[in-house]
């Protein structure tokens, strides 16, 4: 299968590390955890904090209501917003969180799928902690009345607003059942010598892929294989097809993950490019 190749556009500059990039009611939000908000951008760039954040916001969704879930990293909860703006816990990541909080994906019945990094990432940017400390964790679902059930276990750093394992070098696929439980786990697609980190499903099924180990965002089809690929002009950590028509792929870029260098200087940005597949999914 041959691999169409695309080169991103520059779109929004000035971040310092963007996550949990979301299409809704017309706009794309982000979260940027050294910026301390979340913040929402038109398709032609006008752009607007939505919510000011004492702590580091992660992954984003919307509950049926309509109300706002935030996943906060370094308190390891999720935060509801209410109707009057303020942030509110909705629910706790701690029984099975032991590091950081990351990326959530919320079901349309409000059940939300968060995941955590399991280990000080930043201790192994720094030397202070050694390869053989990198531990699983477990992905953590947060039920609609707040709520937390452990949902699945043994993930090397789940990630991503489907579900992926960074360290693990794969897609990582589940049955959902009416419950919200997870059976049927199992490898979707092996993704050797990259690091999987933000995700966007499209309406062929296949799965766009930010690789954290490079500056590209790749498509990939179930059992790996790559069908088109985005170069993009630094690291890109996560991504997400949004306009009207679902078709342009907006990707999170920065010059590190290392969160020391990241929130010394504003060098993150989003990037875009046009795309033939939609995206699937909640708007």
């Amino acid at each position: 299968m041959s691999t169409d190749t695309l080169t991103a556009e520059p779109f929004l500059s000035g971040l310092y590390f963007g996550e949990a990039p979301r299409w809704h009611e017309g706009r794309l939000w982000f979260s940027d955890f050294f910026d301390h908000a979340v913040f929402s951008a038109s398709p032609d760039g006008e752009r607007r904090t939505e919510v000011e954040f004492d702590g580091e916001s992660s992954g984003l969704g919307w509950l049926p209501d309509g109300r706002l879930i935030i996943s906060s990293r370094l308190d390891r909860v999720i935060l509801r917003r209410e109707e009057d703006g303020t942030l509110v816990r909705h629910g706790d990541l701690r029984p099975w969180a032991t590091w950081h909080a990351n990326d959530m994906v919320v079901a349309s019945n409000g059940q939300a799928y968060a995941g955590n990094f399991g280990f000080d990432l930043d201790g192994l940017y720094e030397g202070t902690v050694s390869p053989s400390e990198i531990v699983s964790t477990s992905l953590v679902r947060v039920d609609p009345d707040g709520t937390s059930h452990q949902a699945a276990t043994d993930l090397a750093f789940p990630n991503g607003t489907v579900i992926t394992e960074s360290m693990g070098q794969r897609l990582t696929a589940f049955d959902r059942q009416p419950d919200g439980s997870l059976i049927g786990r199992r490898e979707w697609a092996a993704m050797p010598g990259m690091a999987p980190d933000g995700i966007c499903l499209c309406a062929d099924g296949t799965v766009w892929v930010a690789n954290a180990l490079g500056s590209e965002c790749v498509r990939v089809a179930e059992g790996g294989a790559i069908v088109e690929r985005v170069i993009t002009s630094q690291g890109c950590f996560a991504c997400m097809l949004g306009d009207e028509d679902r078709r342009t792929l907006y990707l999170v870029t920065a010059a590190s993950s290392d969160a020391a260098k990241a929130r010394a200087d504003r060098n993150g940005g989003l990037e875009k490019v046009r795309t033939t597949v939609p995206g699937a999914g909640l708007p």
